[in-house]
């Protein structure tokens, strides 16, 4: 049959609109959606994570796709239409786990909805969360302890399907190799029971011995005549540190010669009068009147000798205006109020002698510790000026407490060999209380400021991680450990302060 052009035509017209319905039918087929997975879950894998895909097993339907952001500004996490939005909620309560559910992306009666939450963190057995409806969210039954670093897995419940999602969370942790740790030079110990000595902190000054201190008074009036010690030097016990000339002595040495003078004129009369008196010469009445005066002139003799013998030593020959002031102990003259020429009266102060071998470290103890504070004690005491320490006991604590201070003083004995223990010097003041064993205790030096939390880095595997801590009792090496770590646990002593710089220079993040 002959074709003609016309129908030529025809057919090319033909065949192209046959091609063009199979194009469209290829183009409508692999545009279908796949089964199990709706538009809105495929928008958000591929906004995520292209390469994810997700299957099924069963009734249980698994995420491969990270959480994205959701509207209340926790982790999202969407499967099947079905979405869980995790946060963790901590504005004027303690941080809480608040969950919102969603279908198709709208919420949900959130009692429609069963989930559980586990967190894994490092060192931990397992934590379950449990949660209950309030309001338009599901709350956790427990707080969400510091530091938020764990793995978090989410089983939800939801029109008979079961959905599980996992995601991890990474706080205030470090990697650190055990070749890194011994450069480094940070010391790794195990937490465990201990015995604290339970240390009472208080401060307190150093002054001078006041049961070996010696105030000099010259007991006479006049005037000096020398100064032979000054303040700082040593003294024996006896030396002359002064000399000072006295009318006043010299009136008594005086009145000491005339009385003896008197005394043997009574003796010469008493054995004259008494010989008369046995040779019948004179009468009785004689020999007793000699007697009587000889008594009275010994009397005389002995009042002078001991008015004399508390003040001065030399009482025969020399300048009868000498009086000469001793050092009445061994030890440091700490105060001279005299100088050459100056009149002195018989009450004033002219030295001050300490025996420095021993001081007291006084201290103010407030009502509340008075019933700690105990005659007996073992202190130690330590310069706040320099590298210095000593060991004393208390021998005083004072009967009654200040007005002012609302404190009593309390005296402890410090040994002072050496001369270091100066008076007027601020120290520190640890008194042991007593001892205690407890459950848990760590090094001090483990004991690190990370935000606003006291930790101490534990160490697992090759991590460091800082553990918030709640601290008991402690002295001046361990510290208790009431809750943070648990016995047994690894941590960071020794160079804990380099854990603390690295994660300070890497920012450690609050990410919720």
């Amino acid at each position: 049959m002959k074709i003609t052009g016309f129908s030529r035509h025809i057919i090319g017209i033909s065949l192209m609109l046959a091609a063009s319905v199979m194009v469209g039918w290829l183009i409508l087929g692999s545009a279908t959606p796949q089964p199990g997975v709706d538009e809105h879950d495929r928008e958000y894998a591929e906004a995520t994570h292209p390469e994810a895909g997700a299957h099924a097993d069963g009734d249980k339907t698994h995420a491969d796709t990270g959480p994205r952001k959701g509207p209340h500004g926790g982790k999202l996490f969407v499967r099947d239409g079905y979405g869980v939005e995790v946060t963790i909620f901590e504005q004027g309560v303690e941080p809480q786990f608040r969950i919102y559910t969603y279908r198709d992306g709208k919420p949900l009666v959130p009692t429609t909805s069963s989930i559980t939450i586990t967190l894994e963190r490092l060192g931990r057995t397992p934590e379950p969360f449990t949660f209950v409806a309030q309001q338009d969210y599901l709350q956790g039954d427990r707080v969400v302890e510091e530091p938020h670093s764990f793995k978090a897995v989410i089983a939800a419940n939801h029109d008979g399907k079961t959905y599980e999602f996992a995601y991890d969370q990474v706080e205030t942790r470090i990697t650190m190799s055990d070749a890194q740790i011994k450069l480094s030079d940070v010391d790794v110990l195990i937490a465990g029971p201990a015995r604290i000595r339970h240390l009472l902190q208080l401060t307190g000054e150093v002054r001078l011995n006041e049961d070996l201190t010696v105030h000099v008074v010259p007991r006479l009036p006049g005037i000096v005549q020398s100064v032979l010690a000054n303040a700082g030097d040593k003294v024996k016990k006896d030396q002359i540190i002064a000399v000072i000339s006295s009318q006043a002595l010299a009136d008594q040495r005086a009145d000491l010669l005339a009385a003896q003078q008197r005394l043997d004129l009574a003796r010469a009369t008493y054995a004259r009068e008494q010989k008369l008196w046995a040779d019948q010469i004179s009468a009785e009445q004689d020999y007793l009147q000699a007697r009587t005066s000889l008594r009275e002139a010994e009397i005389a003799v002995r009042s002078a000798q001991q008015k004399l013998a508390s003040l001065d030593r030399q009482t025969n020959g020399g300048d009868l205006t000498r009086y000469e002031i001793r050092a009445p102990i061994e030890g440091v003259i700490v105060e001279k109020h005299l100088a050459l020429g100056e009149a002195v009266g018989d009450s004033a102060t002219i030295f001050v002698v300490a025996d420095m071998r021993t001081v007291w470290a006084e201290m103010d103890v407030y009502a509340k510790d008075l019933n700690i504070v105990k005659v007996g004690q073992v202190a130690t005491v330590k310069a706040s000026a320099f590298d210095s320490e000593s060991t004393g006991t208390v021998f005083y604590v004072g009967s009654l407490v200040g007005e002012q201070t609302r404190a009593a003083k309390a005296r402890i004995v410090l040994p002072n060999p050496d001369g270091i223990w100066r008076p007027g010097l601020p120290v520190n003041i640890q008194l042991i209380a007593g001892e205690i064993d407890v459950p848990v205790a760590i090094s001090q030096e483990a004991i690190q400021t990370v935000r606003d939390w006291t930790v101490a880095f534990g160490r697992y595997g090759e991590y460091f991680e800082a553990r918030p801590l709640e601290l008991g009792r402690r002295d001046d090496s361990l510290v208790e450990i009431v809750k943070g770590l648990d016995a047994g646990e690894r941590y960071a002593a020794k160079g804990s302060y380099l854990l603390k710089a690295d994660l300070d220079k890497a920012g450690a993040s609050h990410d919720h």
